[in-house]
């Protein structure tokens, strides 16, 4: 009996040892623990490919085909917004070469961002003007355009793009016919920003240069309706009404502009 009891003691397990080894899971395990992982976590990216690994291994063709291709959709998913931070960093980049002065160096610093992200804002905006400040209006006119076509709606955007069409309308720098071109751009302008006085102000200067004197008002009346308390508006409409030998509505004008700047002296003497 007390052989018996010594043997069944050497029998049981120490303290710290397992009694049997850790085996690796089988393909059809694996697959169930992937596929409960997903269900939890759908964008875990690696156990979506390690998945599809399996499915193929075991022939079940149909399910790896689909897994690979949300693997690849991940993936390309990824690779984009990969190309999207990268492509601000390069305009960040282009960024303080120019506020340095090294102008070639930020001109290829935004195209490549360009490069991996066509729709980069700022690079769009900045190599347009970098082309634009060298007079190399055809260029600019690429860049802004794209620029439009991404933001419909930024009166800087429209502004700029005027500024190149209005430059392009010049027999000097190219046989383009612009200026209709460059005179919706800066309706464009107003659209979104009315108070834009400097939209105003080009867009009447070229209303007046086409013989356009009902438009060259009506831009400069909306301009001073816009802002009310701009000198330079009224003064602008004055002259407007002076070219167009609407000599009565320039005297009102001037009279409301007197008005108006004697009564705001007269409330901040008070206050």
């Amino acid at each position: 009996m007390e052989e018996q009891s010594a043997a069944s003691q050497t029998m049981e397990p120490q303290s710290g040892e397992t009694t049997t080894e850790e085996r690796p899971l089988t393909v059809d395990e694996e697959i169930a623990e992937i596929e409960k992982l997903l269900s939890e976590e759908p964008d875990d990216f690696q156990a979506r490919c390690r998945l599809g690994e399996l499915y193929f291994n075991k022939g079940r063709m149909d399910e790896a085909l689909a897994e690979v291709k949300k693997s690849i959709e991940m993936a390309e998913g990824i690779r984009v917004e990969m190309d999207r931070s990268l492509a601000m960093y390069y305009s960040n980049l282009g960024t303080i070469y120019g506020t340095k002065g090294m102008l070639e160096e930020a001109t290829a610093q935004f195209k490549r961002a360009l490069e991996l992200n066509p729709y980069d804002v700022l690079a769009l905006f900045n190599v347009g003007r970098l082309y634009n400040d060298k007079n190399a209006f055809l260029e600019a006119k690429e860049y802004f355009e794209r620029l439009i076509e991404i933001s419909p709606e930024d009166p800087i955007a429209w502004y700029n793009l005027a500024g190149v069409y209005e430059k392009l309308d010049d027999p000097n720098i190219s046989d383009f016919n612009t200026l209709d071109m460059a005179m919706q751009a800066y309706m464009k302008v107003l659209q979104f920003d009315p108070s834009n006085l400097e939209s105003s102000f080009k867009l009447m200067e070229i209303a007046l240069n086409l013989k356009k004197s009902d438009l060259a008002v009506k831009i400069m009346e909306d301009a001073v309706e816009n802002n009310p308390d701009e000198p330079l508006a009224y003064y602008n409409l004055i002259n407007t009404y002076e070219k167009c030998k609407m000599f009565e509505q320039a005297e009102e004008a001037r009279n409301r502009l007197k008005d108006r700047f004697s009564k705001r002296s007269r409330e901040m003497v008070k206050k």
